[in-house]
């Protein structure tokens, strides 16, 4: 792990503050904003108390997953989920985005029976959180998760008017 991916304790402090609540179990930072505090961040798929976590990337920053929240309500994820139903190549793209998400999860090396083959966001076959399949493409990179870059394209620059924090 890189030093830039590794969690600081300034940065639990920052996701801390972001989220209202102590972080639960942050294995690395996926994805900083462009101010530099972690947006995203990658979790286990068991936390320490034992529970099963399948959503490994996590969206912190509140300005990101507000200005995700607000395009959830423009019916963007019911009109993917039609184009999915219709469009081989895409749903064929978005299997395969689910099938990087269990692989970069599974290198972590931690065996999960509960969320084997689960990934995030709906995936494979629907969707159903926007803030799953965004930070899956912020912390993977544009190319491998059509649709979480699809509403990361439609987003708002959320960084720009002060820190993510």
């Amino acid at each position: 792990m890189t030093d830039s991916r590794k969690a600081t304790q300034e940065d639990l402090g920052v996701i801390e503050r972001q989220l209202g609540r102590t972080p639960r179990d942050v294995h690395a930072i996926s994805y900083r904003c462009p101010c530099g505090n972690a947006a995203v961040v990658e979790t286990p798929p068991r936390l320490s108390n034992g529970e099963p976590f399948p959503t490994f990337y996590y969206a912190t920053c509140p300005r990101l997953t507000a200005a995700i929240s607000t395009l959830e309500t423009t019916g963007l994820m019911g009109e993917m989920n039609e184009r999915l139903a219709t469009d081989p190549v895409l749903a064929g793209e978005y299997a395969a985005a689910h099938d990087d998400y269990i692989a970069c999860r599974s290198a972590l090396g931690i065996e999960v029976p509960e969320v084997e083959n689960i990934s995030a966001g709906g995936m494979p076959d629907r969707v159903k959180c926007l803030h799953s399949l965004v930070a899956h493409s912020l912390s993977v990179g544009e190319g491998i998760n059509p649709l979480g870059d699809e509403a990361l394209a439609k987003l708002p620059e959320w960084w720009k008017s002060q820190p993510c924090e």
